[in-house]
């Protein structure tokens, strides 16, 4: 019986699905032991020709199944399975790719562990961001409350084909964007067995140059959408506790948080108008002060002020942080009252004391200088860090000095780039006025690289390092 098949769902992703075909023939598990299951979904970029290059190239490897374009991976994933026979199937990314060993190791661990269900660490390629806590170290055996598993539900994963089929687990397809969290809840929610495989660099998760997938291109209304169904799902399959709010934090950081950063702003008033009203719908029903405790005071706030104020309130308060900086703190009653337009008590947010503004940002000699302020007269010490690489942090009353040495940012940085949030504590400092000083250039081996501070849709201040290539170079120039 073949060990894995490999489930790709295809379109529009040339060039990159000529290397991700290629990280799958060069498998050190070998071609008799996979079969790659490829669905063309009505791509017109001849992703389509190339799948077939590939299967007249490696008979008997490849099944490749060309169809009209179904709106979203959910039926091609699911059509796919219907024809799987492996003892495990693996869903990879077209624009993605795996490492030379992954199946083998990742097949062997399964099979050592009596795994149902296992995650094989990914990385991020061309300064993508991949969460790393779930991987830091192998586990046989994990659950949804004594691991960070109910934020890694991406479909990035080997499953033990039988747990499937016994559950009759399949991707919902009336979700064009995020099928794989509903049907990777579902296989956790059932497996016996979960397991995290850290041993080594199994996926590398892509950063299109130039992003086209549904995914990047959804707008709030389809979110939304998909947020409420997700959560309707959700509730179903997991009964009341703490199994279920582990999930929904990870609904509410990730899914909700989003439709509610600063791009909000941007939008239209109706399509505002609409997005409050969807969030209110769904903290009503779902936030619960455990749930909310949990959340990152940031988002915390919004969400709270779409459940409770009006519209105009929300805008305020997303245009505070976005566009003015943090408001300062004032103590009445003995409570902590943030000065928004509309007080917000935060006496309860242990966060509270580390949510910084940068306020200016220069290079120094090899150094990246950043001022912060922070609402507290006196925060305490703050430990500043670039996701795990250190900086020199002084506090003096409101004001942060922050001190990053490039030098550790580019060693500390994948071959092809690396985009680190940089946190107070665990908090994410934000930048809402961005003023971003000139890229350093440092070289790194015989590549060069740029380091710069950035800033993401949602005003959090990052630090991307990223290689001089053509076709970055090339991207830069299209883009312009």
């Amino acid at each position: 019986m073949i060990d894995v098949d490999v489930i790709v769902p295809v379109y529009n992703t040339m060039p990159y699905l000529t290397r991700c075909l290629r990280s799958l023939v060069e498998q050190t598990i070998g071609l008799d032991r996979l079969h790659v299951i490829a669905i063309d979904d009505g791509s017109t970029d001849g992703s389509g020709r190339e799948l077939d290059r590939f299967a007249a190239k490696y008979p008997g490897t490849f099944t490749v199944i060309h169809q009209a374009n179904s709106g979203g991976p959910a039926g091609p994933c699911n059509r796919a399975l219907d024809v799987a026979t492996a003892r495990y199937v693996f869903f990879l990314g077209a624009d993605d790719r795996l490492g030379r060993e992954s199946l083998a190791r990742q097949v062997a661990a399964a099979d050592k562990w009596g795994s149902d269900v296992l995650l094989a660490r990914v990385v991020g390629v061309n300064s993508r961001h991949v969460e790393q806590d779930i991987f830091a170290r192998s586990e046989p055996e994990i659950g949804l409350l004594d691991s960070p598993l109910a934020r890694s539900l991406a479909n990035t994963k080997l499953f033990r084909r039988e747990l499937l089929e016994r559950h009759h687990i399949r991707y919902p397809e009336d979700l064009p964007i995020g099928s794989d969290l509903p049907f990777t809840l579902q296989a956790v929610h059932h497996a016996r067995r979960v397991s995290v495989l850290a041993d080594y660099d199994h996926y590398f998760a892509v950063r299109r140059f130039s992003a086209t997938n549904i995914t990047y291109l959804s707008r709030h209304a389809l979110r939304l959408r998909t947020v409420e169904k997700m959560l309707a799902f959700l509730s179903e399959l997991l009964e009341p506790g703490k199994e279920r709010d582990a999930v929904l934090v990870r609904h509410f950081a990730h899914e909700v948080a989003k439709l509610l950063e600063d791009d909000f702003l941007r939008l239209d008033r109706s399509t505002q108008e609409l997005v409050h009203s969807g969030v209110k719908r769904i903290a009503e029903a779902y936030l619960t002060d455990d749930i909310a405790e949990k959340l990152s005071v940031e988002t915390r706030i919004r969400v709270g002020v779409a459940r409770d104020g009006d519209l105009a309130d929300l805008i305020a308060v997303i245009r505070q942080d976005a566009e003015v900086g943090v408001p300062m703190t004032v103590e009445r009653d003995g409570r902590l009252l943030a000065a928004y337009p509309k007080e917000v008590d935060v006496t309860t947010a242990p966060d509270w004391r580390a949510k910084l503004d940068a306020t200016a940002m220069n290079w120094e000699r090899g150094v990246l200088a950043i001022t912060a302020r922070t609402p507290l007269a006196d925060p305490g010490p703050l430990t500043v860090t670039a996701e795990g690489i250190p900086a020199q942090t002084t506090v003096d009353g409101s004001a942060v000095r922050i001190r990053f040495r490039a030098r550790d940012l580019l060693a500390a940085s994948d071959a092809s780039g690396r985009r680190r949030i940089v946190l107070a504590n665990t908090t994410p400092v934000r930048a809402p006025a961005f003023h971003r000083p000139r890229p350093l250039v440092r070289r790194r081996g015989l590549r060069l690289y740029v380091i710069t501070p950035v800033r993401d849709a949602s005003g959090r201040l990052m630090i991307s390092v990223v290689p001089i290539t053509p076709r970055r170079v090339l991207a830069r120039l299209m883009r312009r």
